[in-house]
C-alpha cells in the first residue's frame, strides 16, 4: 500500500511530519482492521466465533480513537474541525454551512453561541 510510505525523501522531512505520517497510517489500519472484523462477524455462522470477532472489532474502535486523540493533540487544522464536527447536531452539511459563515461549533451540544443556526429558523427545539 503507497499509504505505508513515505512519498518525499525522509531526510527531508522533520521528525513531527514523520510521525504524523505514522498516526495517519496507524489510524487507516485500524478503520481498515474494524472493516475486516465487522465483514467476518456478520457473515460468521458460529454465535461465540461472532461474539469474539465483534470484541476484537470494538478493540480497534478503541485503538482508533486513541490514535485520533493523538492527531488533534498534535495538529491544529484536525482539533479546529473535530471540535465542530464531532458531537454536533443536526444535518453535517448544515453544521459545516455554519462553520463556513463563522458559527464554527454552533450546532455543538453545550455550545455557547448566540448565533442563529439553521435549525433556529426552522423552530428546532
Amino acid at each position: 500500500m503507497s499509504s505505508e510510505n513515505l512519498h518525499e525523501p525522509a531526510d527531508e522531512l522533520s521528525d513531527e511530519t514523520k510521525n504524523f505520517h505514522r498516526a495517519i497510517v496507524s489510524l487507516m489500519e485500524e478503520l481498515e482492521a474494524v472493516d475486516w472484523y465487522n465483514q467476518r462477524a456478520e457473515a460468521c455462522t458460529d454465535d461465540e466465533l461472532r461474539s469474539v470477532l465483534t470484541h476484537n472489532k470494538n478493540e480497534e474502535i478503541e485503538h482508533a480513537m486513541m490514535v485520533l486523540e493523538w492527531i488533534r493533540r498534535n495538529n491544529p487544522v484536525f482539533e479546529k474541525n473535530i471540535k465542530t464536527y464531532i458531537g454536533s447536531v443536526g444535518a453535517i452539511t448544515e453544521v459545516e454551512a455554519q462553520a463556513v459563515a463563522g458559527g464554527a461549533g454552533a450546532a455543538s451540544p453545550g455550545s455557547s453561541s448566540s448565533s442563529l443556526g439553521i435549525g433556529s429558523l426552522r423552530g428546532a427545539k
